[in-house]
């Protein structure tokens, strides 16, 4: 084992036993709650496992990518997919954006204290009336004077809305050039105008706080915007690979958590006398499983070393997303059948796994999307 690899392996040993003393105890809770509490980051921060990646001089450990993708396997390995998603947004989506295109105002106002978890981060593209076609957001962003911006409008679906310190905001500058009208702003949460709905309900996923946006003649310098004006859109496609590849990691190993949680049912559980796992189909199953899982695997490995040599590519990104976010659902859904009614149960963590699995085809981009991703980069739009 190389001193890369033994030292990852050293890394997650850590997660996981940081996750086991502070999550399991408070997890529960945090369900029934709606969210995990800010101070929770505050201790992330302490032991060093927000922003991984970052370089030492914005906060972060400079660590390799691997390492910060190491804490999102273990969050949903363990089936904790609330945080991973949460964890997912502030440190492998905002913090990146605000590295990448940021100004060295924006890195030095915002970076440290993201990786600290003083401050946690938000994207907010989704719209009411615009989901996956971000070209058709109204959140308007107009000149204020020569140096300020006043922006209106709202979002929804926002993961870290209710704890957000700073927002990654999609807007329009110029509503009549499309996609090339569309600007990010970095926003902070205190800002006059700027309102929080509530909390909404979801199907799973209890843990990861979910809010509607407001924006009412928020007020932000030029210094803000994030990127080059009128370059939102092309910075959105530039960091999507990043932000699909940590959701297909999640996705096997929230896929490899439910196995194990399974195997240690159907071993320990009896049906006519004899454990469900001495039944053939249950063993057949398990075949499936296993062999799924690791498949795509190997195709998520792949993507990170792409990712790391800096060649991993949008439509490739798609792929990697699209197949083990579809794999992630077909497998929570055969480890809850193996459960039989039990599996139903919210007192099983099977049915928390197979629920929190759900989303996992629809934010980042539906599977549909991904497959038009894909489907242009073979044959043009037809």
């Amino acid at each position: 084992m190389s001193t890369e690899a033994s030292e990852l392996e050293l890394f997650r040993d850590n997660v996981k036993r940081f996750f086991s003393e502070n999550v399991e105890p408070n997890y529960e809770r945090w369900q029934h709650e709606g969210r995990v509490p800010p101070e929770f980051y505050l201790k992330m921060g302490e032991q060093g496992l927000l922003c991984v990646d970052q370089p030492e001089e914005y906060g972060g450990m400079g660590a390799p990518f691997d390492f910060s993708v190491v804490v999102l396997e273990e969050a949903a390995r363990m089936g904790y997919m609330s945080l991973a998603s949460n964890l997912s947004v502030h440190s492998d989506i905002v913090a990146p954006y605000i590295l990448h295109l940021g100004n060295e105002a924006q890195k030095r106002k915002y970076l440290p204290r993201m990786a600290s978890g003083e401050c946690i981060g938000a994207i907010a593209m989704t719209e009411p009336g615009a989901g996956s076609d971000l070209q058709g957001i109204k959140t308007s962003a107009l000149p204020d004077g020569e140096s300020h911006y006043l922006i209106n409008g709202s979002k929804t679906f926002i993961t870290n809305g209710q704890n957000a310190g700073v927002v990654v905001l999609a807007t329009k500058t110029d509503p009549k050039l499309g996609a090339r009208g569309t600007t990010l702003f970095t926003v902070e949460t205190t800002a006059a105008g700027f309102k929080r709905g509530r909390n909404l309900e979801k199907v799973g996923q209890y843990a990861a706080d979910t809010s509607e946006l407001f924006f009412d003649n928020v007020r932000v310098a030029n210094d803000e915007i994030l990127g080059k004006p009128g370059g939102g859109f092309g910075h959105m496609i530039d960091e999507l690979p990043r932000e699909r590849l940590v959701l297909a990691a999640s996705a096997v190993t929230h896929a490899q958590g439910a196995l194990e949680r399974t195997i240690e049912y159907v071993t320990q559980r009896k049906a006519f006398g004899q454990p469900i796992a001495s039944f053939q189909n249950t063993r057949f199953e398990l075949a499936k499983i296993k062999t799924d899982i690791e498949v795509h695997r190997a195709f998520v490995e792949k993507c990170n070393r792409l990712y790391a040599e800096r060649k991993l590519d949008v439509p490739t990104a798609a792929m990697v997303k699209l197949a083990s976010t579809e794999m992630q659902g077909r497998v929570t859904d055969a480890c809850l059948q193996l459960f039989g009614g039990y599996g139903y149960m919210s007192e099983y963590p099977i049915s928390r796994y197979w629920a929190d699995a759900r989303i996992q085809r629809i934010y980042g981009g539906t599977s549909e999307i991904m497959k038009e991703v894909i489907g242009r980069s073979l044959v043009g739009r037809g």
